[in-house]
This record gives C-alpha cells, sequence and structure tokens, in this order.
C-alpha cells in the first residue's frame, strides 16, 4: 500500500484517483502531478514500483503544499482574517457565511440547527 504525505492510499483505485485521497490534490493537481513524475494515469496504485512511488512524492513535496501544511495555512489565513477585523473575518468569527450567502433562510450549515423562539402572547381583549 503506497503512503504518500502520510496518507494511505487505496490500492484497488487507479494512482490519478488515488492521489485525490490526499488533502490538497484533486483531479487536475493529480493529473500534473502524475505528468511531472512521467507516470502514466491509468496504473493501478498496488502496481506502483519504489521509484515511481518517490517520484510521486518528490513532486508533491516541490511543488505542492498538502496535508498538515496546507491545513494550517488555511486557518492562519482565517485567523489573520479575524484579528485585522475585515468583513470577511467578522463574519468567521459570527459563525455566519462569509461569501455573500442569504442568512433569512437557509445558511443552516454555518448557523447550526434551528433555534426556536417563542412567540409574544396576544393580549387579550
Amino acid at each position: 500500500m503506497a503512503r504518500i504525505s502520510g496518507v494511505d492510499l487505496p490500492k484497488d483505485k487507479r494512482i490519478i484517483v488515488g492521489l485525490t485521497y490526499v488533502y490538497g490534490i484533486g483531479p487536475s493537481s493529480s493529473k500534473k502531478i502524475l505528468a511531472q513524475a512521467g507516470i502514466d494515469e491509468k496504473i493501478r496504485v498496488k502496481d506502483l514500483s519504489d521509484d515511481q512511488e518517490a517520484a510521486i512524492r518528490k513532486v508533491i513535496e516541490e511543488s505542492f503544499r498538502v496535508e498538515g501544511d496546507l491545513r494550517g495555512e488555511i486557518n492562519l489565513n482565517i485567523k489573520r482574517l479575524m484579528d485585522i477585523g475585515c468583513y470577511r473575518g467578522l463574519r468567521h468569527r459570527k459563525g455566519l457565511p462569509v461569501r455573500g450567502q442569504k442568512t433569512k433562510t437557509n445558511a443552516r450549515t454555518r448557523k447550526g440547527g434551528k433555534k426556536t423562539v417563542a412567540n409574544k402572547k396576544k393580549a387579550t381583549k
């Protein structure tokens, strides 16, 4: 089983799909990595030789930020936005959508579960 950037790649899948299991590598990045390493996209992970595995690791180390480094960078960017007090930072701080989505309805993923608010009782005549 190939282990790249601390992630075990599924051995029965093609290498182009297997690389996408690494955080920060999608289908297009996977294609670029394999092109730079000179490896066929259709080869299965279990059929990789040690030299091919090393070539993939080298390409990823040289030109991509993945897994823990990428997560850390993203968290630092969000923290920086919150520290400087810009609009996007305030939205992150409040746990609301950042990219202009409406919040009157929807936005449940960012806001969490519904919080029921009781109605005021009407005065009787």
